[in-house]
């Protein structure tokens, strides 16, 4: 037996003709309610910064499948950002699809080749668990996937002949996003071999995904403002956390009652989480990705939350905030809060100024990070010293980097070349983050006792625009007593 047929043991579906007849009768017209996408209009601009870097070249962009959870259980259905990005398709749209960018004369034409609706009187309608329309609701039409997208749309049925049409002999060459979608990466692969033009096949891949990547470093209009959507929408998450404050105080897993309460949001509001929340209280907070979210809150310990809602859109706010469980800071508690925020306070002050590079960023944080260090005697010489580069002594406690870009993925963009992304100046458009921590273990012993076991980070999301950087999440509070005071509003 094979592997397909044992999976289907459990099957007691209808097989005969005259079931399939009867289950596809005497069902009343679709009606479609599909418009076109706001996003549509910015798709054309997108396709010619990626048509100007590969002229005369077959562009295949796959949105991935389905992945298997265990069993016949998949995860949900995101599509790859690459995808998402150039269709406009957020959501759970859409699975096995494949735009193709065409060469054509003066660049490339786009067809997104998907697997349209089928029709109730195919087996499908009712015996695919994973496409038919009985299981997960109606697919587009061609008609309504062209209506939403402003894109030319083809059935799947047809992809394989888009990809192989006058390919090889001096005409036309392909590429192939990896790591993607293996089917067709590998379909591709046949043909390249077939055409006798497999050779630096990978480099031409991996060049691709390098230039998906940087023409994200600079959002449109509509992307700016599905990123403060998403900010928007965190901060509602947010306020639910210090809402869940006095039932985590009494529940013997506390971390996971305030993961819980930003989750609910960001299903109710977006498409879910833009990565798993950290909800690290007390000296959780020191191991930078704690996300078991296993122990209690107590009485008097800071709590640091770093989460952020994707909206329908896969765009993704990236916020981190440490509270207060109790309401109130203790002094050593606002020493080191009121450090980091000067450090963050520092980095957008850098930022703000023409001619900035994206590394310079953190720099401006660290010498403020530094300075703390030597003012409390945790640093074996001064701040200045700290900086060189043979010495980073400060960044024992600050182990990672102050900023990175985001957007579609919490870490957008990250297969820039170095040039376009840490080396570069910022351009409006930009989106990053600024994120200084100062993270101090409990068992720390080059630090005055009174600060160990605190963990520190504050982060917000920036945007560059045509005058400067501006904070997109201004409306969560983030200084000493605007914090103290919005937890008193919530948990008055």
């Amino acid at each position: 037996e094979d592997m397909k047929s044992r999976g289907n043991n459990r099957s007691q579906q209808p097989t005969s003709s005259a079931f399939r007849e009867f289950i596809g009768e005497d069902w009343g017209p679709r009606v479609s309610t599909v418009e076109r996408s706001e996003v549509a209009d910015y798709l054309a601009a997108r396709h010619q910064l990626v048509s100007e870097r590969f002229p005369g070249e077959r562009l295949v962009i796959p949105a991935g499948g389905y992945k298997v959870r265990n069993n016949d259980c998949d995860y949900r259905f995101r599509a790859h950002s690459a995808f998402a990005h150039m269709t406009g398709l957020g959501a759970e749209l859409e699975p096995d699809a494949v735009l193709v960018l065409n060469p054509v004369e003066g660049g490339h034409e786009a067809t997104l080749y998907f697997h349209p609706c089928a029709p109730r009187t195919s087996e499908e309608f009712y015996a695919d668990s994973r496409y038919g329309e009985f299981w997960v609701g109606a697919r587009p039409t061609l008609e309504e996937m062209s209506t939403m997208t402003g894109l030319r749309c083809d059935s799947s049925d047809n992809l394989s002949d888009a990809l192989s049409k006058d390919l090889g002999k001096g005409q036309v060459s392909l590429r192939v996003v990896p790591q993607s979608d293996a089917r067709i990466e590998s379909q591709v692969q046949e043909l390249r071999e077939r055409e006798q033009i497999a050779e630096g096949a990978e480099e031409a891949d991996a060049e691709l995904s390098e230039a998906l990547s940087e023409i994200r470093l600079r959002k449109d209009a509509w992307e700016a403002a599905e990123m403060q959507k998403a900010v928007d929408r965190t901060r509602e998450g947010f306020d639910n956390i210090i809402a869940s404050f006095p039932r985590a105080l009494s529940h013997h897993r506390g971390e996971r009652v305030v993961e819980g309460a930003f989750g609910a949001k960001a299903r109710e509001e977006g498409n879910g989480l833009g990565y798993d929340t950290i909800a690290a209280a007390g000296n959780h907070a020191n191991t930078l990705h704690f996300i078991d979210n296993n122990g209690p809150l107590e009485a008097g310990q800071l709590i640091l939350v770093d989460a952020g809602i994707e909206v329908d859109s896969l765009y993704t706010a990236d916020i981190t905030r440490t509270l207060p469980v109790s309401g109130t800071f203790s002094d050593a508690q606002a020493e080191v809060y009121q450090a980091v925020l000067d450090a963050a306070e520092r980095a957008l002050a850098e930022a703000q100024k023409p001619g900035c590079k994206f590394r310079d960023v953190h720099a401006a944080a660290m010498e403020v990070v530094a300075e703390h260090l030597e003012k409390w005697g945790a640093l074996p010489g001064t701040a200045a010293e700290s900086l060189l580069p043979e010495n980073q002594w400060h960044r024992r406690w600050m182990p990672h980097g102050t900023s990175h870009h985001l957007g579609i993925d919490v870490h957008d963009c990250a297969l820039a070349r170095k040039e376009m992304y840490l080396d570069a100046e910022l351009e409006p458009g930009m989106c990053f983050t600024i994120e200084p921590g100062i993270y101090i273990r409990e068992d720390d012993l080059k630090v005055p006792e009174r600060y160990r076991g605190i963990g520190v980070r504050i982060e917000d999301d920036i945007l560059v625009t045509e005058t400067g950087a501006i904070r997109l999440s201004e409306s969560i509070p983030r200084t000493i007593a605007d914090v103290e005071a919005w937890i008193r509003s919530i948990n008055a």
